[in-house]
């Protein structure tokens, strides 16, 4: 849950997934609508899917891995979770990557190219994997920090070859990103009987979300607009009432109740959310 989502945000949502499910067991014979509902929110809903794969091959092997290469081959797991995972909860000798500490070992070494992993595994504490990554990590989330190195706190200010050449704050070299996209897309609010008209999501996979203007819908007023990001997608959303006889194809009326037990999509919700029904 922490994969890309700050600490703060994710609290809430680990208590009430674990009260759900509280075992690999109970996870891995969930049904995915429902993981999805208890996931909603949080974003990158793969790694809901990839958790629960790994929760069923935790219960086909019989019990949770406990070396590296068997952690790896889990679900959704990278060398930098098995690598925690593997040293923190075994003991074993394998240094943990993350983007604060791959900043420490381009700073200390004062290459914008370097093998931050190599590095990383050249410096690592035998006797001590657990501590030793966690100290690391920590380093780079409180002192070495992305703009405002605080190098005078630094405990290794004196081994860190960008401080000596003043080159800290170019470290590491900054990674290309995706062209930002703008996008506009109009949600339509379809009331019949009680009943709200849902559709496959087109944007999350899994999801339920509004109907987007289809052949045989007549929308009426504006309700409102809101934004919504997806990676490098920035949406705005045009929130319309609308009516129609039929929903299109694929799509299901739901009741109020109904939608509380369903995986709905954030822009779903916020949109519902403007008209005054959620």
């Amino acid at each position: 849950m922490l994969q890309q989502t700050r600490v703060a945000a994710v609290i809430p949502y680990y208590e009430r997934f674990l009260k759900r499910f509280p075992d690999a067991a109970a996870l891995a014979c969930a049904p995915e609508p429902e993981l999805l509902a208890m996931w909603s929110g949080l974003g990158y809903y793969t790694r809901a899917r990839n958790l629960q794969k790994a929760a069923r091959q935790i219960v086909e092997r019989g019990g949770f891995p406990a070396s590296y290469d068997a952690i790896l081959e889990l679900a959704g797991v990278g060398t930098y979770t098995a690598a925690a995972i593997a040293s923190i909860a075994f003991e074993l000798p394998h240094a943990v990557v993350d983007g604060n500490v791959r900043r420490v070992m381009a700073r200390l070494t004062n290459d914008g190219y370097v093998d931050a992993q190599q590095v990383a595994d050249h410096l690592l504490d035998r006797r001590d994997p657990a501590r030793w990554n966690q100290a690391v990590m920590e380093l780079g989330a409180t002192i070495c920090l992305p703009r405002e190195p605080r190098c005078e706190e630094c405990p290794l200010s004196a081994h860190c070859l960008a401080r000596k050449a003043g080159t800290q704050a170019e470290l590491p070299l900054k990674r290309s990103k995706a062209e930002p996209e703008a996008l506009a897309r109009t949600l339509l609010v379809i009331r019949r009987s009680g009943r709200t008209l849902l559709t496959p999501s087109p944007r999350v996979k899994g999801f339920w979300d509004l109907p987007e203007p289809f052949p045989g819908a007549k929308p009426g007023a504006t309700v409102g607009e809101f934004t919504h990001t997806i990676t490098h997608r920035h949406y705005r959303f045009t929130v319309k009432e609308a009516t129609a006889r039929e929903g299109p194809k694929a799509s299901r009326w739901f009741t109020a109740k109904q939608r509380e037990t369903i995986p709905l999509a954030t822009t779903a919700r916020k949109a519902l959310k403007l008209y005054g029904t959620l």
